[in-house]
């Protein structure tokens, strides 16, 4: 019986030579195997490629208050009433669905006088939009209303997506490495044999200081809300079969 045989490789990248965009390659190690299953010989090679990708927040939420305060009821009422409708209006001219607002009324008494106080809670995806609408209820309102800071965030699809892609990218790193192995081992790459993702991690990079890809120094401004970004990354094991190139067929 033939005892098993193992080359081993490793493959590292050339000197000098960039990612383009947010997804990183990284060093593979690599190892291609012949082996006895079931009276066949299989030969393979078995990959681990990583991969790194970042993604910006797709959501952002502002809350948007009035309120007053008046000697009766119905004073207060109407004066909050009208504000608020006002903003309302704005929201739905400027194309907010309902289901994206939020409208909270609280009303109570202290001594002598009736307090109402109003809150909108508005989510949006178009950030351009955001600021439009919160430009506009500042210049129409002026002091009577309280436009919160925005809250950025990551909605459930957005993670998802992200979670999907850095997999993808790593198995695509992977598979072009494997390939290039193959071509100098004297191989064909085969169809893959298994894929296994190892490793996941996520991190926020919502402080880091984007100044530096701004160029010339430029730093961002201190009142001006950041746009967080999540990097996901991935490292994944996969085995590929192999043929021999300067095998003919019978």
């Amino acid at each position: 019986m033939d005892n098993p045989s193992r080359v081993f490789a490793a493959i590292v990248p050339a000197s000098g030579r960039e990612f383009t965009g947010s997804e990183k390659g990284q060093e593979l190690e690599v190892r291609a195997v012949n082996r006895q299953s079931s009276g066949n010989r299989v030969r393979e090679v078995q990959v681990t490629g990583t991969a790194e990708v970042c993604c910006p927040a797709d959501r952002v939420s502002v809350r948007v208050s009035v309120g007053n305060s008046k000697e009766s009821v119905n004073e207060v009422t109407n004066s909050v009433s009208r504000r608020l409708e006002y903003i309302l209006q704005a929201l739905r001219q400027h194309g907010i669905k309902d289901e994206d607002a939020t409208v909270r009324r609280f009303l109570h008494r202290e001594a002598d006088l009736y307090h109402m106080d109003a809150e909108v809670t508005v989510t949006f995806s178009d950030f351009e939009k955001m600021e439009r609408i919160c430009s506009v209820l500042l210049e129409k309102l002026d002091k009577s209303v309280c436009v919160g800071t925005p809250q950025f965030y990551h909605s459930a699809e957005c993670l998802s997506q992200l979670r999907r892609r850095v997999c993808v990218s790593a198995v695509e790193n992977a598979q072009q490495k494997a390939s290039e192995v193959s071509h100098l081992l004297g191989q064909s790459l085969g169809p893959p044999l298994l894929v296994r993702e190892e490793d996941t991690r996520e991190w926020r990079n919502e402080d880091e200081d984007d100044g530096g890809r701004r160029g010339q120094g430029a730093t961002p401004l201190p009142h001006l809300p950041r746009t967080p970004t999540i990097t996901a990354s991935s490292r994944v094991s996969v085995s590929f079969s192999l043929r021999d190139k300067s095998r003919k067929k019978l």
